[in-house]
C-alpha cells in the first residue's frame, strides 16, 4: 500500500501582523503552489494535499518585493517569486541572514561599551566636567532613531532587529543616564526622555506579542512621526551652523506639517498613497537620521583636520562591521529602507572615516587595505549569494526589485 502524506490546510485568518506569523514553520519564506501534487519515493507515490495560499508564513519576512512607501507593511508572499526546487538552499540563506542580523549587537554593543565605561570611570572620580564633552542632544537625536527603528521591525517581526535597536535605545540611555548625573543634561530633559523611552520599550514589547491596543498603536507611532520628522531638518540645519543663521525654524516648520499630516491622515482627507506616505515617515526619518551622522562626521573632519586624529579606527571599524553585518537581511527580504540606512553607515560611516583616518596618516596601510578587502568581499559575497537563492541570472534583477517592487 503507497505511503500518504498529508498537509493540513490553513484556516484562511483575518489580514493581521499575527496572522503572519508561523515559529515552528517547516517550509521557507514562500508561497507553494496552490494544487495537489504527486510525488514518487522509492516507488511508492506519496499523495500531497493542496496547500492553502496562507499555510506556510515564516517568522522572519515576506519574500515578494515592496516598494519604499510600503516597505513598514508586511504583506502576503508571492508563490512565484522563488523556485520551488530550491527550498533548503534557500531556508539556509533565511537562517543565515538572521543570524547576521542577531550578530550585529557584539560589535554595535562594543561601540557603546567604552563611552559608557569612560563617564562611569569620570563620575566615580568626580570630574564631571569630562562628561560635558558627550553632546546631549546628539545622543537624544541617536536615541529617538532608534526607538522609531524600533517600532519599525516591530511591526515587520523582524526579531533580530529588534534585539539590534533595544540594545541601541538602551545603551544609549544609560549614558544620557550618566550625563543627567554629571548635570550635564537639564533634569526636566532628562525625566521626558526618562519617559518616552519607558513608554516605548513597553508598547514595541506588547505590540510585538500581540497584546497592544491598535489605538494605543497609533498613538505612539504618531508620536514617532511627528517627533522624527520635526528633529531631522532641525538636525541638518544646526550642522552647518555658523556658515548659516542659527535658527529652530526648520524644526518647527517640520513639526506643523507632520501635525498636519497625521491629522488629515486621521480625518481621511489623504488618498491611499498619501496614507502610506504618512505611514512611512517614522521608518524613513530615523533611517535619514542615522544616514546624516556620516555627512556631520565628514562636515567636521572637513572644516577641522585636525579632529580626525581624535576619531578611533577600531570604532569605524566596529560601525562599519556592525551596519554591514545587517545588510544580507535587508537585501534578502527586499527592504529598501533597512537597506539604505545599513549600507549608507557602512560605506560612508564606518568605511569613509577609515579612509580619512588613512587619507591623514592616522592608520597603517596595512589596516586600511584589509578593511576594504573584507568589505568588498562581504557585499559581492551577499550579492552573489541572494542571486544565487532566488534563481536570478544577475544581482541587477534583486537590486531593481529592492528599489521599484516586482
Amino acid at each position: 500500500m503507497a505511503d500518504s502524506v498529508f498537509f493540513p490546510l490553513a484556516a484562511k485568518a483575518p489580514y493581521d501582523h499575527s496572522s503572519l506569523v508561523f515559529r515552528n514553520c517547516r517550509f521557507p519564506s514562500r508561497l507553494l503552489p496552490s494544487q495537489s501534487f504527486s510525488l514518487k519515493l522509492n516507488g511508492n507515490k506519496l499523495n500531497v494535499l493542496a496547500l492553502s495560499q496562507y499555510s506556510f508564513l515564516s517568522l522572519h519576512h515576506r519574500v515578494g518585493p515592496i516598494r519604499a512607501l510600503e516597505s513598514d507593511v508586511p504583506q502576503p508572499l508571492h508563490k512565484d517569486s522563488v523556485n520551488f526546487k530550491s527550498t533548503k538552499s534557500y531556508e539556509e540563506w533565511d537562517s543565515l541572514t538572521a543570524k547576521f542580523s542577531g550578530a550585529a549587537n557584539i560589535p554595535f554593543l562594543l561601540l557603546q561599551l567604552p563611552q559608557i565605561i569612560l563617564n562611569a570611570r569620570n563620575l566615580l572620580a568626580g570630574n564631571k566636567t569630562a562628561l560635558l564633552a558627550v553632546p546631549w542632544m546628539g545622543m537624544f537625536t541617536g536615541l529617538l532613531g532608534n526607538l522609531s527603528l524600533l517600532s519599525y521591525f516591530a511591526k515587520k517581526r523582524e526579531m533580530e532587529a529588534v534585539v539590534v535597536q533595544t540594545l541601541g535605545v538602551v545603551s544609549i540611555y544609560v549614558v544620557i543616564t550618566q550625563l543627567a548625573m554629571a548635570e550635564a543634561m537639564p533634569l526636566p530633559y532628562f525625566v521626558a526622555t526618562s519617559a518616552v523611552v519607558g513608554a516605548g520599550l513597553i508598547l514595541n514589547f506588547l505590540n510585538y506579542h500581540g497584546m497592544l491596543n491598535v489605538t494605543i498603536w497609533q498613538f505612539w507611532e504618531d508620536f514617532i512621526t511627528v517627533g522624527g520628522l520635526s528633529v531631522l531638518p532641525q538636525i541638518m540645519w544646526s550642522t552647518f551652523v555658523p556658515y548659516i543663521p542659527n535658527s529652530i525654524l526648520p524644526g518647527a516648520i517640520a513639526f506643523v506639517l507632520a501635525m498636519a499630516a497625521v491629522t488629515m491622515a486621521h480625518m481621511g482627507k489623504l488618498s491611499a498613497k498619501g496614507v502610506k506616505f504618512v505611514g512611512a515617515i517614522s521608518g524613513w526619518t530615523a533611517t535619514l537620521l542615522f544616514m546624516w551622522m556620516p555627512v556631520s562626521q565628514m562636515w567636521t573632519n572637513f572644516l577641522n583636520p585636525d579632529n580626525i586624529k581624535g576619531l578611533s579606527a577600531f570604532s569605524m571599524l566596529l560601525a562599519m562591521i556592525g551596519n554591514g553585518l545587517m545588510i544580507p537581511r535587508a537585501l534578502f527580504i527586499r527592504d529598501f529602507m533597512w537597506f539604505t540606512g545599513s549600507t549608507w553607515a557602512t560605506l560612508f560611516y564606518g568605511y569613509g572615516n577609515i579612509v580619512c583616518l588613512y587619507f591623514f596618516n592616522s592608520i597603517s596601510r596595512e589596516f586600511f587595505f584589509a578593511a576594504t578587502v573584507g568589505l568588498i568581499s562581504w557585499l559581492g559575497m551577499a550579492l552573489w549569494r541572494n542571486t544565487v537563492v532566488c534563481g536570478y541570472d544577475s544581482p541587477i534583477r534583486t537590486l531593481k526589485e529592492l528599489v521599484f517592487g516586482s
